[in-house]
Parts: structure tokens; C-alpha cells; sequence
């Protein structure tokens, strides 16, 4: 078995994509992250926005990431600008464990949530046992942090 980079999974399909080793329609890069569509969506825009080092789901979080979620929400909102996107109708936020497919974090942006289907809106629904929105998760390291 080959060594694993530093901040990287071997096996991590989000990893993959951040390293270009898969191909992706990227939205947005910068020198953390990268956002590129979602490929079942749920909504006309759903992006991921994931960091390039590996950090692990949303749950395995303590406070020491609160400025790199704080981080992930700006470029939510950068990425509903460049879209020309009303970001008053957006739903932000994460699949809270067990209930997301990939261990690499990962930020939901959709919009128009107010055109979201019955279905997507039961899977992205605000605070509930299986997505939580990036407001609550930020609250919820700023308690970790004491």
C-alpha cells in the first residue's frame, strides 16, 4: 500500500478531485477549497464545497475547525454571487453522520430552496437528525471550543 500524502486519504474520491487526479466541473478554487456541482442535485444550483486537506465528517469536528467552517460559508456566498443567485433562498449546510456517503467534509449549498422538490427537502431539511445547516454547525464548534 502506497504512502498516503499528508492531509490526503488514498481512497477519498473528494481528495481526488481537489488533487485533479478526478475530473470535475469546478465552480470556484482558491489555495483551501474547491466547489464544483453536486452530481445528483437537488436544487437548479447545488454545490459541494469541500477543503483541499482531508478532514473527516461533520460529527468528527471539535472546535480548532470553526474558522475553516466560518471559511467554507464565505464561499458559499462567493459561489451564489458568481452564480447571480438570491441568497435569501439558499439552504447551507451538512449531512450529519450517519446520514452522508463520503467521510471527506463537505458543504451543501442549494438554491432556490423555495423550489426544491418534497423529496430534497425532506433530505436537506434545516436542522433535522440528518442535515444541519452551517449556522448550527458553527454554534455547535463554538460550544466545543468552551
Amino acid at each position: 500500500m502506497a504512502d498516503e500524502v499528508p492531509g490526503r486519504k488514498e481512497n477519498c474520491i473528494f481528495c481526488k478531485i481537489s488533487a485533479k487526479e478526478k475530473e470535475a466541473q469546478i465552480a470556484y478554487e482558491d489555495e483551501e477549497f474547491v466547489a464544483f456541482p453536486d452530481i445528483q442535485p437537488a436544487a437548479k444550483y447545488h454545490y459541494l464545497i469541500i477543503p483541499k486537506v482531508h478532514y473527516g465528517n461533520p460529527k468528527s469536528l471539535d472546535g480548532r475547525q470553526l474558522e475553516l467552517v466560518q471559511k467554507m460559508k464565505e464561499v458559499a456566498y462567493k459561489i451564489l454571487e458568481q452564480e447571480k443567485v438570491d441568497s435569501d433562498d439558499v439552504r447551507i449546510g451538512f449531512h450529519w453522520p450517519p446520514f452522508n456517503s463520503i467521510q471527506h467534509l463537505h458543504l451543501h449549498v442549494l438554491s432556490p430552496a423555495s423550489q426544491m422538490s418534497i423529496f430534497s427537502n425532506s433530505i436537506y431539511r434545516p436542522n433535522s437528525w440528518w442535515f444541519v445547516t452551517v449556522e448550527w454547525m458553527l454554534e455547535h464548534l463554538k460550544k466545543k471550543l468552551g
